[in-house]
């Protein structure tokens, strides 16, 4: 055998393997260059991208070792990295709360709730409905929680209905239990059973036009059941 035609034979084929490799990397290289110049990179902007999803988010919650609230919530969107980070409730939430034999005696619901963490600040927006322990109930379109004065206010439109009558006003203040408050800007205070219409449509218009008979009261109307 001619030893040297083979070796010779065997290094242009290695040399001829080699090209190609080099060859199929460079056009790899090349493409993937290409792909990446077509690449939108896009910033994260904390204010508006969440670090966190949950869905169907559900929770219960204990006070003194008994489990006193129930959370509830199709969806949770957590912005952490935001500049005053805060939970997002996009379709609202549904909050129970139970007494020692685990009965709802109180409830809140909204269409849509944000939770700024740092200032411990609730804010309920859209058919905010709260029943509280005494079987209060309060209709307003938006609702503020301050955890750390323990107080409850809105500037907008607040209807509260009582056992024996219904108050209606504009601007809202309460304690966070919902005992004590008042109501400025009072449009009127009547008897429950004059308010058939209000109570059927469930909405501003049809209280206040049920309110237009009603007696004047002085502003802003208060109530303390303590």
């Amino acid at each position: 055998m001619n030893w040297n035609r083979f070796l010779c034979k065997t290094n242009n084929q290695g040399i001829t393997t080699i090209f190609t490799v080099v060859v199929m990397l460079l056009l790899f290289t090349a493409s993937c260059g290409s792909d990446n110049k077509e690449v939108v990179v896009v910033a994260f902007d904390p204010e508006t991208t969440y670090t966190l999803k949950t869905t169907d988010y559900s929770t219960l919650i204990s006070d003194s070792g008994i489990t006193r609230y129930r959370v509830n919530a199709k969806e949770m969107l957590s912005f952490d990295k935001a500049k005053e980070p805060f939970l997002y409730f996009p379709e609202g939430f549904y909050v129970e709360k139970f007494d020692t034999l685990f009965n709802t005696v109180a409830s809140v619901k909204a269409d849509t709730v944000y939770n700024y963490k740092k200032k411990e600040l609730w804010k309920l927006i859209g058919n905010v409905k709260i029943e509280s322990v005494e079987g209060k109930k309060f209709e307003t379109s938006l609702l503020f929680f301050d955890q750390k004065e323990e107080k409850v206010y809105s500037d907008k439109y607040i209807r509260i209905e009582e056992e024996d009558k219904i108050i209606t006003g504009i601007g809202f203040e309460s304690n966070q239990d919902m005992t004590r408050y008042k109501i400025f800007n009072s449009q009127g205070v009547f008897p429950v059973n004059e308010s058939a219409v209000a109570d059927s449509t469930n909405t501003e218009a049809s209280v206040d036009s049920v309110a237009v008979n009603a007696v004047p009261t002085v502003q802003p109307v208060t109530s303390d059941t303590n």
